[in-house]
């Protein structure tokens, strides 16, 4: 999910108007923690991998507001061009606004956008590419839309930095008796759907990094987890609220006590005592 991809949805649980998955608010306040959460282990093999050559392109899927761009262009070398593909228009306009304008040393970087639900992509669209990327998408896919993003990055050639996708793990300090029973009903909200419209949610990078290596990718996989503490309590707070909503949406019956747990869990944070560990993990394909 891009930042995001077209399909409506919670992203780490958010849910809501002006905090909802795909807001500017939203994503500028996680944006400080997933650059700290992203593994940066994987960027010397991915630096090697790139062009040495000619602008390296890259395209960016589901950028959302542009923070992938903003924490990678600066950390590679050479002229970039990036292609920023997402389903909303002004997050678009943002993220093409907000890029950076050079690479790590120094050499130019240039940006386009494309509007798009990115579940219909192709070969066609990937073709060209240096490198493909994308943050939280990937759990808000199907099986077959994976293997379809998939089948197209191989075709391209590019190898794949997939970054931050949930993985139902879930750690609070302190604990409470209802964490167990919310994690579990917030997963199975991931994994909602039924047959082929079932959403990965939790299983996507297990799925992703399986279609890869069926096709010949060699694939490796970094935690990236989002640690939350005091400094990070208003993050904590929203991340919370959508949580803990969609937990409910899943399981109705757990509203009366869902309540009062989020009333727990958010007095907690206010209070700079809580400590939330929620799970990613970040995935590079590269071939040959």
């Amino acid at each position: 999910m891009t930042e995001h991809s077209g399909r409506t949805g919670q992203l780490d649980g958010t849910d809501g108007d002006d905090d909802s998955p795909y807001s500017l608010a939203w994503l500028g306040l996680r944006e400080p923690a997933d650059a700290r959460a992203r593994a940066g282990e994987l960027l010397g093999p991915l630096r090697d991998r790139l062009p040495g050559t000619g602008p390296a392109v890259i395209r960016d899927l589901g950028c959302g507001s542009g923070s992938m761009g903003r924490w990678l262009a600066g950390q590679l070398p050479g002229p970039q061009h990036w292609v920023l593909y997402d389903r909303e228009a002004g997050l678009l306009d943002h993220a093409r606004e907000h890029l950076p304008a050079t690479a790590a040393d120094g050499a130019p970087v240039s940006v386009q956008t494309r509007e798009c639900d990115l579940t219909l992509l192709t070969a066609d669209d990937l073709a060209g590419a240096s490198l493909v990327t994308a943050s939280a998408l990937l759990d808000l896919f199907t099986l077959a839309e994976v293997e379809r993003l998939v089948a197209a990055c191989v075709s391209s050639g590019a190898p794949a930095l997939l970054t931050l996708s949930v993985l139902g793990e879930v750690d609070l300090s302190p604990a409470d008796p209802l964490d167990a029973e919310i994690v579990a009903a917030f997963n199975a909200h991931q994994r909602r759907g039924s047959g082929d419209q079932r959403l990965l949610g939790p299983d996507a990078v297990d799925a992703t990094a399986e279609a890869f290596r069926r096709l010949g990718a060699t694939v490796q996989v970094r935690p990236s987890p989002w640690r939350l503490g005091p400094a990070e309590a208003e993050l904590a707070a929203q991340w919370l609220r959508g949580w803990v909503g969609a937990a409910v949406e899943q399981r109705p019956e757990l509203a009366a006590p869902a309540a009062a747990y989020l009333e727990r869990r958010l007095a907690a944070a206010a209070a700079g005592e809580l400590r939330v560990v929620v799970g990613h993990a970040d995935l590079l394909a590269t071939y040959g």
